[in-house]
């Protein structure tokens, strides 16, 4: 059965770096640790499933409802466009 592509989050190789890199810095520097790039991977995938989907989701559904402001407002502007008469 082939994955869809709206049931993964993934991250550009770039971002994944540097994703890994700023986890890395967070347990040296909240907790004293020194954490090898594998692990912090461990740690990346756990959290991208855990709260990517969350966070996708809670993007689209701002755009959405920033996207039904806009058509009212574009609604609106035509209503003003109708010739009124009698």
């Amino acid at each position: 059965m082939k994955k869809s592509i709206l049931n993964t989050v993934s991250l550009e190789r770039e971002e994944r770096e540097q994703m890994i890199e700023e986890i890395q810095h967070f347990f040296k520097e909240e907790r004293d640790e020194e954490l090898g790039s594998i692990a912090a991977d461990v740690i990346l995938d756990f959290f991208v499933d855990s709260l990517g989907k969350v966070a996708y989701n809670k993007g689209l559904s701002d755009s959405k409802y920033w996207f039904e402001k806009r058509l009212e407002e574009i609604s609106y502007d035509f209503e003003l466009l109708y010739k009124r008469g009698r």
